[in-house]
């Protein structure tokens, strides 16, 4: 291209105008990230900590909790921290009319925004990787580094099987016909008291009922062992009891149920790693337990999640153009509102595809679709 006498490369002048853009933009996350994790680990301080120190941790201990527990707060407030910095950056650049000299040599606004999606796919591959690998780990490790520290405390004061007790313990596993119904399950001495089992045939009717005052899974051949129970069978038939036989001890080598995937189970969703909820729906398909599509929704959710980072950029460059012809805060709010009501939207398709209404996979990337379709529109109408 030639200007009064003089000769430009347009490509070179486009990589160093992206490398601009994108520089300043990294300057404005590293610190919007550093702050919002800051805030998040305040949050987390404000109940941990306390728990931490009531256990008797010591100052090396904690910093190593919080240490575990930084890389799953990555997913949260990566996208904030993506939607703060490119609001800011892209506003800036237009109250130093920026954005109007690009446009006036005629780059497009997609054009002008495209290191910023370059930025947005980044960070949706690092999450993606992130997710799959290195949160569950951080989520896993630091809860049981946290629990058992606690454990550890209550164990000095009370005997071991009081400790992190768990009530009303149960599992459906329907692959073997068997409902376990458990009063306490000790996660310290990882032995149950008062438990029920229910032997179920295909059709759903009882075949026989086992009580035991207490249980405990044996690690070394992977089953379980009762102690001091009552077995009561039933004709399938009549719902008739045939017979009751009582023991002190019972090696049940079949039943394979592991009390660690039950406690998985007692937790909410989200609260778990993708490991876990992997290990949940391979161990126990949703369809053989409606209630395990909450899990299946979460799972399709973390997949989708990194690709909110395209929604942010989508959404947050044309509200950070357009927002300050008049007042700066106004962009930035039409677009924080946008970004609120994608997660409402998201919740609602959770609450679908957990009631069934919906698949699960479309539970999850339906919001992420209509999001980037509407980021597509606005764009159209900026330009």
């Amino acid at each position: 291209m030639t200007f009064g006498g003089a000769v430009f490369n347009v490509g070179g002048w486009m990589r160093l105008l992206d490398r601009y853009i994108f520089i300043e933009w990294l300057k404005i996350f590293a610190l919007s990230l550093g702050a919002t994790l800051g805030v998040l680990m305040l949050v987390d301080a404000n109940t941990s900590l306390y728990q931490l120190l009531n256990a008797n941790a010591s100052v090396k201990a904690i910093l190593w909790y919080y240490v575990t527990l930084t890389p799953s707060l990555l997913p949260v407030v990566m996208p904030v921290s993506l939607l703060i910095s490119v609001l800011f950056c892209m506003g800036q650049f237009h109250r130093n009319q920026e954005i109007i000299a690009m446009r006036a040599v005629g780059i497009t606004l997609w054009r002008i925004a495209a290191p910023l999606f370059a930025a947005g796919v980044m960070l949706a591959l690092v999450m993606l990787a992130l997710n799959a690998w290195l949160v569950p780990i951080s989520v896993e490790t630091s809860r049981e580094f946290k629990d058992n520290l606690r454990f550890a405390a209550e164990a000095r004061k009370v005997d071991s099987t009081q400790v992190g007790v768990i009530s009303q313990l149960g599992f459906d596993d329907r692959r073997v016909g068997r409902l376990w119904l458990i009063n306490s399950f000790s996660q310290y001495a990882y032995r149950g008291f008062g438990v029920s089992v229910y032997q179920k045939d295909e059709r759903g009717r009882e075949l026989a009922r086992i009580t035991a005052d207490e249980a405990f899974f044996d690690d070394v051949d992977g089953h379980w062992v009762l102690l001091n129970g009552r077995e009561l069978t039933f004709n399938p038939d009549t719902g008739e009891p045939i017979r009751s036989i009582t023991f002190k001890k019972r090696d049940c080598r079949d039943w394979r149920e592991n009390p660690g995937l039950m406690q998985t189970l007692m937790k909410r969703p989200k609260d778990l790693s993708f490991f876990e909820i992997n290990d949940v729906l391979g161990a126990i398909p949703a369809k053989n337990n409606p209630r395990l599509l909450t899990y299946l929704v979460q799972y399709h959710g973390i997949l989708a999640n990194p690709f909110v980072c395209l929604v942010v950029v989508g959404i947050a460059v044309p509200y950070a153009v357009a927002g300050v012809r008049t007042n700066p805060m106004v962009g930035v709010s039409k677009s924080a509102g946008l970004f609120l009501a994608f997660y409402i939207l998201a919740n609602v398709c959770t609450m679908l595809g957990s009631n069934g209404w919906v698949s699960p996979f479309l539970a999850a990337w339906i919001p992420v679709v209509i999001m980037l379709g509407f980021s597509a529109w606005l764009f159209k109408k900026a330009v």
